[in-house]
């Protein structure tokens, strides 16, 4: 779980572009997930097509975005067998702070990760 430097090129950017557009509904529903006791850990999983994890928040063709934004959170991941139970410590360890970054769990034909980015500064 650390941010893997073959995104650094072919999906920071995409990714960074899109981000910046849609990281104040995010903040905002993460607020939300923690807020009402769902979960400590919310993931925003983004992807390119429909994907089964989460629920959409935003839809790329709605917000004219290259990718598809979900949200989710850490039970899910180990419910579905994409965080292992006896690694759910590590992934907490690994998580960061989710008033200044946003857990995303990017999934694509090549490169399928947890990133954290930074939320941009007001």
């Amino acid at each position: 779980m650390h941010n893997d430097p073959e995104l650094s090129g072919k999906y920071l950017g995409t990714i960074s572009q899109d981000f910046v557009k849609v990281a104040d509904s995010i903040k905002e529903a993460s607020y939300q997930v923690r807020k009402r006791g769902f979960s400590e850990y919310p993931v925003f999983p983004v992807c390119k097509e429909p994907q089964p994890v989460g629920q959409l928040l935003i839809d790329k063709h709605l917000a004219d975005l290259q990718w598809n934004y979900y949200i989710s959170y850490m039970d899910e991941f180990v419910q579905r067998g994409l965080i292992d139970e006896d690694k759910q410590e590590a992934f907490k360890a690994a998580y960061r702070d989710p008033d200044e970054f946003c857990c995303l769990f990017v999934v694509d034909k090549e490169f399928t990760n947890f990133v954290f980015i930074p939320y941009p500064e007001d």
